[in-house]
């Protein structure tokens, strides 16, 4: 063979290994955590098929600017140590953002994923992620839990208590329950007592309630004694319904207000008229609704997941869909800029969101603004409640439009 046979059969193998590489290169590396097996996975199941819905969806409708999503996602069965290692898995394989789950490992990582500069969208909605300052590389769709807390009671108080028998005699009296060592659900029993005080509640002792809690008897004997007319809980849905079937049966007089992953279709299907009545903030569409994308989100459901019947998914699967493309557009809007990388995401990406309709408005959120000083993403929380069995929207609370200096000066990170 002579030399020149030698080198053009030399820069053959470069141009296909170059070629190559760059294939395996033309790809979007993002990460996720997610809980399928631990504590929450009452609701973490049907969040994960959500997300991988989804990125399926981003990649089959142009994905990011003409290239693909890799998606690359773990169970770490909701715990920390567990998270931290895959974290750093994930890392290693290069992704650029991540889509996270729980309370507890979020803020745990949040230290971690502001110094490696990887967007981290949660779907933890703890207000303690909110402060840029703090955790700048933090981001989710929703009104975060103190804020969805807040207008909760708020509506609670507006709607149902002026219909009370002892209205205008006395205040109403309040109390919370909750898994006391979870991150998640202790994030806003400060604002929503601070609420509550504000409002003229009396406020009465929290009561320990596990997540796997299946037996409450003795905190709702405690309860009784208080007499509340309302009650927070805190926990995810098996724990809930536990919860509400024991107060039912033991003839607690008390309404509920449930935080966001405690409430959902699974719940009077569990149970029952314990559960009527019940309220909670509903920053997305329900599974069930036929408005928006809603058709589309069913169909890709039942494409990618044909063993799971649609009258088994939950919410959360529209609540992963609606942080999926809230990531997307900020990697688009990064990538038209040039600049995808950790920083470009989150400044030339979320950063520039102003008032902006997810899909728009196709999921039911509202609009979303993130700025370099303030990562709450809305002040506006529709809050439902639950009758015969359906999901209706009582009021939309903006809080602040209701109280702008408190929004403004105090209700930050907490």
């Amino acid at each position: 063979m002579n030399k020149k046979k030698i080198f053009i059969g030399m820069l053959t193998l470069v141009f296909l290994f170059g070629l190559s590489s760059s294939v395996m290169a033309a790809v979007i590396k993002i990460g996720g955590l997610t809980d399928c097996t631990g504590a929450t996975s009452d609701v973490g199941k049907d969040y994960a098929l959500g997300l991988a819905d989804a990125f399926r969806y981003v990649n089959e409708t142009g994905g990011i600017n003409r290239t693909n999503i890799k998606y690359t996602w773990f169970d770490y069965g909701y715990r920390i140590p567990e998270a931290l290692t895959k974290y750093k898995f994930l890392k290693r394989k290069g992704v650029i953002a991540i889509e996270g789950w729980g309370t507890g490992d979020t803020e745990a990582l949040s230290p971690t994923v502001f110094k490696d500069k990887i967007p981290y969208v949660s779907a933890s909605f703890s207000a303690h992620l909110t402060n840029p300052a703090k955790s700048g590389y933090n981001l989710f769709f929703a009104p975060d839990y103190s804020t969805q807390a807040r207008a909760n009671l708020t509506t609670w108080f507006e709607t149902r208590w002026p219909k009370h028998k002892d209205y205008g005699k006395r205040a109403p009296k309040f109390a919370c329950v909750y898994a006391f060592p979870s991150p998640y659900a202790s994030a806003p029993i400060k604002a929503i007592k601070d609420q509550a005080q504000m409002l003229g509640f009396e406020i009465g002792e929290d009561q320990d309630v596990a997540l796997t809690a299946i037996d409450t008897k003795s905190q709702i004997m405690a309860l009784k004694k208080f007499e509340p007319d309302v009650c927070w809980h805190g926990n995810t849905t098996m724990a809930v319904s536990a919860t509400m079937r024991d107060a039912y049966s033991l003839g607690l007089k008390a309404d509920w207000l449930v935080n966001y992953w405690g409430y959902d279709e699974n719940l009077p299907r569990l149970a029952g008229e314990a559960a009527e009545g019940a309220m909670c903030a509903g920053p997305a569409y329900f599974f069930g609704s036929d408005e928006g994308m809603m058709k589309t989100v069913k169909e890709y459901a039942q494409k990618y997941n044909p063993g799971v019947p649609l009258d088994k998914r939950l919410k959360f699967t529209v609540t992963a869909w609606s942080n999926v493309l809230l990531l997307r557009e900020a990697l688009i809007r990064a990538d038209k800029a040039g600049d995808l990388t950790g920083p470009g995401i989150l400044h030339k990406g979320f950063e520039t969101l102003r008032d902006f309709a997810i899909a728009d408005g196709g999921l039911g959120t509202s609009p979303v603004t993130y700025t370099s000083t303030d990562h709450r993403s809305t002040a506006i929380v529709p809050v439902f409640e639950l009758k015969n069995g359906s999901f209706l929207h009582v009021k939309t609370i903006n809080l602040k439009e209701r109280w702008p200096e408190k929004w403004a000066k105090e209700w930050f990170g907490w």
